[in-house]
């Protein structure tokens, strides 16, 4: 046998062995979800847990983008400037509980550091890089799945208030276009020719042909857990308490005291991913960055894209239920009560864009984004142990960059080259031993 025919043989004996592997999927979002779909064609035995398998997540309760065009971190040169404005404004862009500050000082620090012009060069590069990828990997699983009819490609729409804010924003879009987002820069007149239903606040817009919608984000989790299912994954209820590195794989312990064990795990339970993470030794800034809509099913306004208002900071997108209007930022935690006046006071501003718009019937959403002080995923092998993979942290692009992490976690469970560079992803970015990139 020569040596390629060797090599070729020597590889196929290895996947077939791997084939039979076990493979725990901590969290039901749409990234658990996509890494236990990679894990499952590959041939694993896959065993999903979550606390709700079916419950209320972000990953059903968000806007529904895949927003490919956003590639410009959270952090950026200058923001600083604009917080505390937004913070005094109870009701603003951006909120803090006073109860939950202190705690957040690291990720605040960490993420003012990540704001420099440099940083924000080098994590938009790495943005751009896995972003490119997201229809390569997401539209075979939505074919796969039966979602095929729920990815509406119509771009998306910023808008603005004024020459001034466009202005603004110049930079940013610039950077964008270098790095391959395709832009049009749109009149008063042609912004409404596209969606008749704003109105005259809007005084010019960007046209992002590259962005889609998904008509339901929680059709999307629905259908393709209900897959998983179908398919021969095991999806269990239950909350888990502690992850166990072992020599020979990994374990987890459920509260109750049951103790489950596989040769892999993968922690993807989003916003709480970190606590588990602590437990193995390996420090992650996360934080929840809480955000909130409202879905109105009858509003008696179309639009057809997804649009983004820029001035505001918040968006709009039509779905199959109705129109979801959702933005905003408070860090607050995991376990405080929801401010519902964020909801309402996005409607009331969504009122000002939409004049035509109905406000009755909404029905009111709050959901915990994972966030990191770079904006960039954790997706990467546990340090303490081998046999753990974390896929957590997508912030904004949850729905976004889900399919892509799950192609990712299939080949580092299976032990081939990720398509992608991993450093940028890795926790041990985040250790306090490790110089900054």
């Amino acid at each position: 046998m020569d040596t390629v025919a060797s090599f070729t043989s020597g590889i196929q004996k290895r996947e077939s062995l791997m084939a039979g592997m076990s493979v725990i999927v901590v969290g039901a979002g749409i990234v658990g979800l996509s890494v236990a779909y990679e894990a499952l064609l590959s041939g694993a035995a896959v065993t999903i847990i979550d606390r709700d398998p079916e419950g209320d997540k972000a990953s059903f309760g968000n806007a529904g983008g895949i927003a490919v065009t956003e590639l410009i971190p959270l952090s950026v040169p200058g923001l600083w400037k604009k917080v505390p404005f937004w913070a005094l404004d109870p009701l603003g862009p951006l909120a803090v509980r006073v109860r939950h500050t202190p705690h957040l000082f690291p990720w605040l620090w960490r993420f003012a550091k990540v704001g420099s012009a440099s940083e924000v060069r080098r994590i938009s590069g790495v943005l751009a890089e896995i972003n490119s990828r997201v229809y390569d990997d997401l539209v075979p699983l939505f074919n796969t799945v039966g979602l095929a009819n729920d990815l509406c490609c119509k771009g998306a729409l910023t808008v603005y208030e004024s020459e001034s804010g466009l202005r603004r924003d110049r930079a940013e879009w610039d950077a964008k276009r270098a790095l391959g987002v395709v832009t049009q820069e749109l009149s008063a007149s042609q912004v409404r020719h596209m969606e008749p239903a704003l109105g005259p606040i809007v005084k010019n817009g960007v046209f992002t042909p590259q962005w889609s919608h998904v008509s339901d984000p929680k059709r999307i989790v629905d259908v393709l857990r209900c897959w998983l299912a179908d398919n021969g994954a095991e999806i269990l209820r239950g909350q888990v308490d502690r992850v166990e590195p072992r020599t020979d794989g990994a374990a987890l312990t459920l509260n109750g005291g049951k103790t489950l064990r596989a040769a892999k795990i993968v922690i993807a339970a989003g916003a709480w991913s970190a606590q588990l993470a602590m437990q193995l030794g390996d420090r992650v800034l996360l934080e929840s960055e809480r955000g909130y809509n409202t879905t109105i099913a009858s509003p008696g306004v179309a639009l057809e894209r997804e649009v983004i208002f820029a001035d505001r900071k918040f968006v709009a997108t039509p779905l199959s239920i109705g129109l979801r209007i959702g933005g905003a930022a408070e860090f607050g935690g995991l376990k405080a009560a929801p401010n519902f006046d964020r909801s309402k006071a996005l409607v009331k501003l969504a009122k000002l864009y939409l004049p035509g718009m109905k406000e009755e019937g909404g029905v009111e959403w709050m959901g915990h984004r994972p966030a990191t002080p770079d904006s960039l995923p954790v997706i990467g092998r546990s340090g303490p142990s081998p046999h753990v993979i974390y896929a957590f942290g997508h912030g904004h692009l949850g729905l976004t960059q889900g399919p892509t992490t799950g192609k990712i976690v299939g080949d580092l469970l299976f032990g081939r080259q990720p398509c992608l560079k991993m450093e940028s992803f890795s926790v041990a970015r985040f250790s306090l031993k490790r110089k900054r990139l």
